[in-house]
């Protein structure tokens, strides 16, 4: 009897939301270790990355939800197990108002790639480190258009199914969804 479990990075609620899209990438494995390519501009995503990071998280942590009206975002976990969960809040967009969870696992290495305009958080399972792309550098966007809702609001339409995740001083003190939709309103980003 085979007791191995088939790990497979993928979407495992919501909807697929547009211009959304999950990568299987291919791990070259020899007695060396490995290669990955983690991008290829042919793929035709809407991102053009000008800044790349690579980020180190703890056990039970949760980044997020964070919103931005001015660039797209590239997600790839090289090592652990998270949550990647989206909210289209776009105005016009076939899927606005509608939401996706993703799990993801280094041990199958995908690429998530999403445009602006989409709420976004993950959680991590254990320590994980996962290579992050914007389309907009940090000291462009990090004062203005860095907005942000509590992780577990119900109109969310994510069931992250955790408790008590570690958060950030800032995500703690998040406004509800609809606290940041006003915001954005206000600021004049949706009518």
């Amino acid at each position: 009897m085979n007791t191995t479990q088939l790990i497979k990075s993928a979407q495992i609620d919501g909807v697929e939301l547009h211009q959304v899209r999950l990568v299987s990438l291919d791990e070259h494995k020899d007695h060396r270790g490995s290669f990955t390519e983690i991008f290829q501009d042919h793929w035709g995503t809407v991102l053009k990355p000008v800044q790349w990071s690579a980020v180190k998280s703890e056990a039970n942590v949760f980044r997020g939800m964070h919103f931005h009206v001015r660039h797209d975002e590239y997600f790839c976990l090289i090592e652990g197990h998270c949550l990647l969960g989206l909210r289209d809040l776009r105005p016009g967009s076939p899927t606005q108002h509608q939401s996706a969870l993703f799990e993801l696992f280094g041990e199958d290495p995908a690429a998530l790639v999403f445009p602006v305009g989409m709420l976004h958080g993950w959680y991590f399972f254990k320590p994980s480190i996962h290579v992050q792309a914007v389309s907009e550098a940090y000291p462009d966007y990090g004062a203005d258009d860095n907005w942000r809702c509590r992780w577990n609001d119900p109109e969310l339409e994510l069931n992250w199914g955790i408790e008590n995740p570690i958060l950030s001083d800032l995500a703690t003190d998040a406004p509800s969804l609809q606290g940041l939709i006003n915001g954005l309103t206000f600021k004049g980003y949706f009518s």
